[in-house]
């Protein structure tokens, strides 16, 4: 891939993120040539998944300019319930629904995403948990792997993450 391509992706990070739904698109992203910040409450920070893996946050919240990204991803595990109580993360879901921008979100990623209340018509998936959840935020939820609805990707679990993947990066290289 050539440099004029490469995208700047947003990956958030907190504690208690659901280890594969973090790592696997992050690397995933950056085998395509894509550069992911992670990006959490704290910059510097080592933040661990649900089974330790750990992850260091690249930058804080307040120390990046959401414009200078071309997506963001949301993993899941319980780290979405964290982060949607942060203004900054609402504030950034919004920017790229508004810019129209891929936002990716897995399992109980959907949290964060109806917290900023964008999922309105908008056909989704997740664990099935929080089916409920996105229906009474107004998404339409289909039980498949992955869907994309625009520039929202979703998907339910650690074993869809190829086709959620495969979904994020059409979206992103449009």
């Amino acid at each position: 891939m050539s440099q004029t391509n490469t995208k700047r992706i947003l990956a958030l990070i907190s504690d208690d993120f659901e280890d594969l739904e973090l790592w696997y698109p992050v690397l995933r992203l950056r085998e395509a040539g894509h550069t992911v910040d992670l990006v959490g409450e704290h910059a510097a920070t080592v933040y661990h998944g649900k089974y330790g893996v750990p992850a260091t946050s690249d930058y804080s919240f307040n120390d990046i300019t959401v414009s200078e990204y071309d997506g963001i991803l949301v993993p899941g595990g319980w780290s979405p319930d964290k982060l949607r109580r942060f203004p900054e993360v609402i504030a950034f879901v919004r920017h790229f629904d508004q810019q129209k921008q891929p936002i990716g979100q897995i399992c109980h990623a959907g949290w964060v995403l109806i917290s900023a209340g964008i999922l309105k018509g908008v056909n989704v998936t997740s664990t099935p948990g929080i089916k409920d959840d996105m229906t009474n935020a107004g998404g339409i939820w289909h039980d498949v792997p992955a869907i994309t609805d625009g520039h929202i990707i979703s998907s339910r679990r650690p074993p869809d993450l190829p086709e959620y993947m495969h979904h994020y990066l059409n979206v992103l290289e449009k």
